[in-house]
């Protein structure tokens, strides 16, 4: 039987993304901070937020911009990223985020598969989105720099041009077409819906409430707004809860903690890699802050021990979710005090989940009505979950086979991540499944060997991905280390240290030692460029 969430259930509507954040803004509220900017030194407040949306669908309905057409967006995280995203839709277009350091060859192929005729960039990103342009067949101006003093975002607002009324099925149309990590695979094109975003808007604003998300609220704005992440939760859901986003372009240690003192944030969105610099780099400890109460992370599963060393340090709350650009994207949140700290935690509002067999696709046994618990700590037997509800999306673009494999009958998405369950129902991410090392038969999680790796104080970080050996054909784990500054790691001691810790299958047969572990904007590791780069064994 599937899980539901023991979450009150929510009101979803047929309703735009404009409608879910802005509709019920109220006279008293138009005045409070939506926006500040830190590089500019502006705070833009919620009235005037959405008056220069409303400004910029006017603008571009101006320029021919209907609902048919894809808009690409390639921005830093700031106002005009924030307008823009929002002008969009509002103009009945599709948005299609891009990541801030693509280079022009991956702009070019986005735009192509997108179809997107114009481009909205910023200046210091300018010359790959012209590049990725000019590739991809498009005019000269197709490209807008945002940020430039004439043609840029304020002189399209200052036209003064009255936003369309377009007519559009909140459940069919894309609102948004963001293209997914491709952290094992090549990019797709996910085809989210106003319903969809709008249904997850609506499932995730209660859950950080609950956390201690409130309208009096200073967020942290780091992670990137292109991403779903940063996109739907950070960005939206925050601005549906009223409260004050303080943007950052990019992650910078030494700023993130500045901007933390600066302006007493008390809640911050992470994903694990910011985690490690909170918990072990000691520049952290030359800032003040207090004022930090709540930590969210996603993006990538946070190990225990490592949410325990951040709410020590820290003197805060810690909580994770689970979520993919798919799902728009959360699906599961823990709940703050109570869902054990490496748990995702329970489903969200109007969501239903599933563990199934990797083998056949067969349910496993709810682990939670099995018979009365003898170890509270015993885990159910782990397989691929599976999530359904309104935030599951319409399909990848231009790929059948792929929307195929992955939306099953009844609106089940397949969502390739292993994790087994508690006797409570919470679930917890063992590893993606396409990321399981298999060895004589066993299963290894990188996740697992990559958290024990990472309690060493001499180690800064650390990826794990499976390596084919020449001798005998099976596939073996590789640990890529990077070593915490000022240490020496020795290799043998190293595979020795570890061999002790975890059963013969497990254990790590090879280590290389790196500057840094590649990693997406989001913190995901870029595991297909680490084992593009294994040496012949």
């Amino acid at each position: 039987m599937p899980i539901s969430s023991p979450r009150e259930a929510v009101d979803i509507r047929e309703e735009s993304v404009y409608d879910a954040v802005f509709a019920d803004l109220r006279p008293e509220e138009e005045s409070k901070p939506a926006i500040i900017d830190p590089l500019t030194g502006t705070t833009t407040s919620y009235g005037e937020l959405r008056a220069a949306i409303d400004a910029f669908a006017g603008a571009l309905a101006a320029r021919g911009v209907q609902s048919k057409d894809v808009v690409a967006l390639h921005c830093p995280n700031s106002l005009p990223f924030v307008v823009a995203f929002h002008g969009i839709m509002r103009a009945g277009a599709t948005v299609s985020t891009v990541g801030s350091l693509a280079p022009a060859a991956d702009i070019a192929k986005q735009l192509k598969d997108s179809g997107a005729t114009l481009v909205l960039t910023a200046t210091p990103l300018a010359d790959a989105a012209r590049g990725g342009a000019a590739q991809a067949g498009l005019p000269d101006n197709s490209v807008i720099d945002l940020f430039a003093p004439e043609g840029g975002l304020q002189s399209m607002l200052a036209e003064g041009a009255q936003a369309p009324h377009p007519h559009i099925d909140s459940r069919t149309h894309v609102a948004v077409l963001p293209y997914s990590s491709g952290t094992t695979g090549i990019p797709k094109g996910v085809m989210l819906s106003h319903y969809n975003l709008a249904a997850n808007i609506r499932q995730v604003a209660p859950a950080l409430q609950d956390i201690g998300l409130h309208a009096d609220s200073t967020v942290m704005g780091v992670l990137p707004f292109f991403h779903i992440y940063g996109m739907n939760v950070l960005l939206n859901s925050t601005l549906r809860i009223r409260g004050a986003i303080v943007t950052m372009p990019k992650f910078d240690l030494e700023q993130f903690l500045q901007l933390h003192q600066q302006f007493d944030i008390d809640f911050s969105f992470i994903a694990p890699p910011i985690a490690v610099a909170l918990a072990k780099h000691p520049m952290v400890g030359q800032y003040d802050l207090s004022a930090l109460k709540y930590i969210q992370s996603g993006a990538a599963p946070l190990d225990k021990s490592l949410a325990e060393a951040v709410q020590k340090r820290l003197d805060v709350v810690v909580v994770q979710g689970f979520g993919m650009t798919e799902t728009s994207p959360v699906t599961h949140n823990s709940i703050a005090r109570v869902s054990p700290l490496d748990s995702i935690g329970s489903p969200v509002a109007n969501t239903e989940f599933k563990v199934m067999e990797l083998s056949d696709d067969t349910p496993i046994e709810q682990w939670a009505e099995i018979t009365p618990p003898t170890n509270p700590g015993e885990r159910s037997a782990a397989g691929e979950m599976w999530v359904r509800g309104p935030q599951v999306m319409l399909g990848y673009l231009n790929n059948e086979e792929a929307t195929r494999n992955t939306l099953l009958a009844d609106g089940w998405l397949r969502t390739g991540d292993i994790v087994n369950l508690d006797h409570e129902g919470n679930a917890y991410v063992v590893d993606r499944a396409k990321e399981l090392i298999k060895y004589k038969g066993y299963q290894v999680a990188p996740a697992e060997l990559e958290a024990l790796i990472l309690s060493r104080e001499d180690v800064a970080d650390v990826a794990v991905v499976g390596q084919r050996r020449a001798e005998d054909g099976e596939e073996v784990p590789h640990a890529f280390v990077v070593a915490a500054d000022g240490a020496t790691i020795d290799e043998q001691e190293l595979l020795g240290w570890v061999a002790e810790r975890v059963a013969p299958y497990k254990k790590v047969r090879f280590v290389s030692f790196l500057d840094a572990i590649p990693k997406s904007s989001t913190g995901k590791i870029l595991r297909k460029d680490l084992k593009a780069s294994l040496p012949e064994v």
